[in-house]
């Protein structure tokens, strides 16, 4: 068994490396055609668009690596299907869930890889990424930083902190901003529990400005909705706030306790947070798909339609998981079971199909 495990390794990591290559370089190439315009109009130099899609890879390759491993094993086990091996493997007294361990523990393997990877060299690949698209291509200063879990921003009217900021509804949450002066002495300070961005402008709610004179007592303020002038835009705003997608595992987590600890609503974040950790399974749920599909028939032309059929059921995966957790963000399903509910149908239906292929 030793040896027929090596073989069926060697055949699963051999058509997986093909098809992850092929993958990244498709996903590569529509990327750079897309962007194209965007590098032509900002001069951007070739080492700059070689660095750009190398900080890249690292997302790129944890996107399209569950896929490979779907493919991967409908062509490893249709091709010892259609050279009757797996027919001569269970001759010998092998049944397929033997045939089948050493492919599944590869996929194992692989999501532990794949979640490493979204915990260590994704958000911060995703980082520098995006630093060589603003600061360097297109000539942007940068202005804010995402620093403690918090969002600082150096504005043109002095400098803000902001808690938590709503790309989806545009809101700023645990608002404080200070005004300088050219002497940098700070001249008013603004606390605001919440504020919206309303008709190309910012109104605040539950406000609290003070102002300072030199030598004076400073004077306080208070209204429950007043708009407030700032320069800038949500696209500002946007530019600096991490997204759950450029933050790891770990980091996500600690800001989800920190805003429910400050008691801010953590639905979103919780979401996306169970969503990382359910979606490194996504390599083993789809190489029992594989599995399943690829031995439904052991002749060629059952092979092909076997592959079509765990393809389509493979992407199935990604609209119901995409589905279910945009449910989860919206409140409408607790965050926990929207994340994981693509995982515990499709378990389901896998082990149905398994315990139908003839042992």
């Amino acid at each position: 068994m030793m040896l027929l495990d090596r073989y069926l390794v060697r055949e699963f990591t051999r058509w997986f490396g093909l098809i992850l290559s092929v993958f990244v370089l498709l996903y590569l190439l529509v990327d750079f055609f897309g962007r194209l315009r965007m590098f032509l109009s900002n001069s951007a130099l070739p080492s700059q668009m070689a660095a750009y899609f190398l900080y890249n890879l690292p997302m790129i390759v944890s996107l399209t690596l569950p896929a490979a491993v779907l493919v991967a094993t409908l062509l490893t086990l249709g091709t010892l299907s259609r050279h009757s091996e797996i027919i001569a493997m269970k001759a010998c007294g092998i049944s397929l869930y033997r045939i089948f361990l050493p492919i599944v523990l590869c996929a194992g393997l692989l999501s532990i890889f794949n979640f490493l990877n979204g915990e260590f060299l994704v958000p911060e690949a995703n980082q520098r990424a995006e630093h060589i698209k603003r600061v360097e291509i297109q000539k942007k200063e940068p202005r804010g930083t995402f620093k403690r879990n918090e969002l600082w921003y150096r504005g043109e009217k002095g400098i803000y902190n902001f808690k938590v900021f709503d790309v989806e509804t545009r809101t700023l949450h645990g608002i404080t901003i200070n005004h300088l002066d050219a002497r940098f002495h700070l001249t008013s300070r603004i606390d605001a529990e919440w504020a919206e961005w309303k008709e190309g402008r910012w109104l605040f709610h539950n406000v609290m400005i003070a102002r300072f004179a030199d030598g004076e007592f400073p004077e306080l303020t208070w209204a429950e909705h007043q708009a407030v002038d700032l320069p800038e835009s949500p696209s500002d705003f946007q530019v600096v706030q991490k997204d759950a997608d450029q933050m790891g595992y770990f980091e996500l987590s600690a800001y989800v306790r920190k805003l429910r600890a400050e008691g801010y609503d953590v639905t979103r974040y919780a979401a996306d947070l169970h969503g990382k950790l359910a979606f490194s399974f996504v390599s083993l749920i789809l190489v029992l798909i594989g599995v399943s599909f690829s031995v439904i028939s052991e002749r060629g032309g059952g092979a092909a339609r076997s592959i079509a059929a765990g393809i389509v059921l493979g992407f199935s995966y990604w609209l119901l998981h995409a589905f279910a957790l945009s449910l989860g963000r919206s409140g409408t399903l607790p965050p926990l079971l929207a994340a994981w509910t693509a995982n515990l149908v499709f378990f389901v239906l896998t082990v149905f199909l398994v315990r139908r292929v003839q042992t």
